[in-house]
């Protein structure tokens, strides 16, 4: 098998953008989990989770932000940094299914058919976190 530094292709001009994009969203979306939409992203931490749900907000908007750096700055560590950022993307979809299954209003999303289609996003997020990196695949 392989290893990474044999087979991440090279950094393209679509792919910077787009990680450059993704990095430019998670930090916005970390401030906003720190300071202005609180509230709202309250509304999708699942009751399970046996956390105070502003604490949950507050430490994951703080992994958004070190993530949107990751993906700015990390050139020998990008597909790294794009493999962390995707499994952080599918370590929050519950909360995602949490705000549709539980009815709960926010960002806008004041209806179940707006909240479903909120939960087709995450694959894609996932995906371009792992494309814009060039995560490559694993050769036998």
């Amino acid at each position: 098998m392989t290893t990474d530094a044999d087979t991440v292709p090279a950094d393209t001009a679509p792919r910077s953008i787009a990680r450059n994009l993704l990095a430019a969203a998670l930090i916005f979306a970390g401030l906003s989990h720190l300071f202005w939409a609180r509230k709202d992203f309250q509304a999708q931490v699942p009751d399970w989770v046996p956390m105070d749900k502003d604490g949950v907000v507050m430490a994951s908007g703080g992994v958004e932000i070190m993530l949107g750096g990751g993906l700015a700055i990390a050139r020998r560590d990008r597909v790294r940094v794009g493999r962390i950022a995707a499994l952080f993307f599918a370590a929050v979809f519950p909360g995602n299914i949490a705000q549709w299954q539980g009815q709960r209003d926010a960002f806008g999303l004041d209806t179940d058919r707006k909240r479903f289609v909120r939960l087709l996003f995450q694959p894609l997020l996932i995906l371009w976190a792992l494309w814009s990196t060039g995560t490559p695949k694993v050769r036998r």
